[in-house]
């Protein structure tokens, strides 16, 4: 726990992930800020806080995963405080929604990041604080201060400590790759690999061949989120075939989207590790192979630095 001038901010919570804002309260040493989130009876949300904020270091705690109202949700809990003279605004969107749409790929999508960080800006956020983006180019959507903080020191040192044998990171495809070197930094025993995987559509992704050394190892597999497992799935099948001791599969952000679940569980994957930034351990019938590590002391640590006007790179170069 890390105490810090109290008169200085405010920290508020969202209903999307309350057992999160709960540990970054308790790991700064405070109470959250009083806050009313509810709805009227035709289902559109009400939000008013019942505490004084004129003047202060807001902090809005609130990841934007699926359904839609909690986006929407944060937008009006931004205005309202906005609205009530807050000094500044900092949303801390742990997981950040809609974050796969980076770009177009095709004639008439949408860049759907872009249109949730012009948003989140307009609502009235001064800065935002999220935990590894999908696409690390998103925090150039924003026009505002925007700190992209990541888990991986966090997941690494666990695997670290687990002291496993010739252990092998392997990125899933060759967007993960910047993130499995992340990984492999914190691991200075293990050695990489990488998929080359072709996507059939976005539900379906075919693995196609890999580049690298597996035989006899302990891989790791390593991506910034797990949404319907397919992808690791496939992987370690792949990577037990070409003679891979055991496979382990590490993700900042546990999505888990229908049965994933299910078929993670069924899967040959041993121990499947992410972290806290959306409400995992909230889930029914939660497989004993899913560990969740928390990313509060991160989160907290940046939110302090913050206040005091000190570095949060330093978070990225030392860790907590």
């Amino acid at each position: 726990m890390v105490r810090v001038r109290l008169e200085e901010f405010k920290v508020f919570s969202g209903s999307s992930n309350e057992i999160l804002s709960k540990r970054i309260v308790e790991y700064l040493g405070i109470s959250a800020g009083k806050i009313l989130v509810t709805r009227f009876p035709d289902g559109e949300i009400y939000v008013r806080c019942l505490e004084n904020v004129r003047g202060k270091e807001i902090f809005v705690i609130q990841s934007t995963y699926s359904p839609s109202d909690n986006i929407v949700e944060l937008l009006i809990m931004i205005d309202a405080l906005k609205r009530a003279s807050a000094r500044s605004i900092c949303a801390v969107i742990p997981f950040f929604g809609y974050a796969r749409q980076d770009r177009k790929t095709k004639s008439r999508e949408p860049i759907s990041a872009k249109l949730m960080a012009n948003l989140i800006t307009t609502a009235g956020a001064s800065r935002v604080i999220s935990v590894d983006l999908h696409a690390g180019q998103i925090q150039g959507f924003f026009d505002i201060p925007m700190d992209n903080l990541t888990a991986y020191l966090i997941l690494g040192r666990y695997f670290r400590e687990k002291g496993l044998k010739e252990p092998v990171i392997v990125a899933p495809d060759v967007g993960a790759v910047h993130r499995a070197t992340q990984f492999a930094g914190e691991i200075p025993t293990s050695t990489q690999a990488i998929f080359v995987k072709k996507r059939l559509s976005p539900e379906e992704v075919e693995t196609s061949r890999l580049i690298g050394d597996v035989k006899g190892k302990s891989v790791i597999l390593v991506d910034d989120a797990i949404h319907t497992g397919g992808t690791l799935i496939s992987a370690a099948e792949e990577v037990l075939r070409r003679g891979a001791v055991e496979v382990y599969a590490s993700a900042t952000h546990g999505v888990f989207a229908g049965d994933a679940l299910e078929k993670l569980d069924h899967s040959p994957i041993k121990e499947i590790v992410v972290t806290d930034t959306m409400p995992v351990e909230k889930r029914i019938n939660l497989p004993e192979k899913v560990k969740v590590l928390t990313v509060a002391p991160l989160i907290g640590e940046a939110i302090r630095r913050i206040v005091l006007h000190e570095s949060v790179s330093e978070l990225f170069e030392k860790g907590l």
